[in-house]
Order: C-alpha cells, then sequence, then structure tokens
C-alpha cells in the first residue's frame, strides 16, 4: 500500500559538489539531485577561484553567478538548458532591466519560469542571487 513514508525512503537523493563554483558558505549544498531532477541552491557572484566578489556592477555579478549555476548543473549531469524554475533575488530591483538583460542572453531560447523579487540584503552584500530548478540530461 502506498504512503507517504514509503514513497520518502524511496526518493533518491544525491549531494552535488564542485569545484568549479563557489563552496557553500553555510550549512547546504551547491544542489541535490532528487528523482531525476536538480535543485539547485542560490548562487552568489563569487569567484570560485579566488573565493572572492570581484564584479561591482549587476552586469558582471549576473555573468558570474550564471556561470557558477552552470558549473553546478555540468556538475550534476543538467544543464541551463534543462532549467525548468529559477527564482532570483536583487538588492535592488531597479537594477532588474540590466540583470534581466545578461540573464536572457544565457537563457535565449525557452526560458525558464522565474520569479524576481527586491530583498533588504544579500550574503557578502552581493548585488544578485540565483537559484534553480533543472531536469537531468536525458540518457
Amino acid at each position: 500500500m502506498w504512503s507517504l513514508k514509503s514513497a520518502a525512503r524511496n526518493m533518491s537523493r544525491k549531494v552535488i559538489s564542485t569545484a568549479n563554483a563557489p563552496a557553500a558558505l553555510g550549512p547546504y549544498s551547491q544542489a541535490i539531485v532528487s528523482n531525476g531532477m536538480v535543485f539547485v541552491s542560490g548562487q552568489i557572484p563569487i569567484n570560485p577561484a579566488s573565493g572572492n566578489i570581484e564584479a561591482k556592477d549587476i552586469t558582471g555579478q549576473t555573468e558570474q553567478v550564471l556561470k557558477n549555476l552552470e558549473a553546478i548543473l555540468v556538475a550534476s549531469g543538467s544543464s541551463i538548458s534543462n532549467v525548468v524554475k529559477t527564482t532570483c533575488f536583487l538588492d535592488d530591483i531597479n537594477e532588474w532591466p540590466a540583470m534581466n538583460e545578461v540573464y536572457g542572453k544565457v537563457f535565449h531560447t525557452d526560458p525558464p519560469a522565474r520569479s524576481a523579487f527586491e530583498v533588504g540584503k544579500l550574503p557578502k552584500n552581493a548585488k544578485v542571487e540565483v537559484e534553480a530548478i533543472a531536469k537531468l540530461n536525458e540518457d
């Protein structure tokens, strides 16, 4: 007999970690793969090579965030084209047009569903953070 408890026991769960994206800043994983889906934690614009936020403007920071996101997706067996939903957090919603321009260059064909919000403050004083849900590559 089906039950929520038995279904939960049968769900697969794999932690994803790659040196090609910044290490988690706290007790969370870069991503989790479960049942054919990838759940990527919010990425801020830390350059994984230096461990610092190097870009000062929203354009450069969005570019780095999306590079980090892509690195995690690739490490998980997915890709940018498999993203089904993103959530974007900005420290200033007035910078949304500039963020959106960079975002549109990456998600140019069949873009995913998306939400975008202004928040009071982001970790390390970043201007933008993006989290994503994607499906795994099909074999």
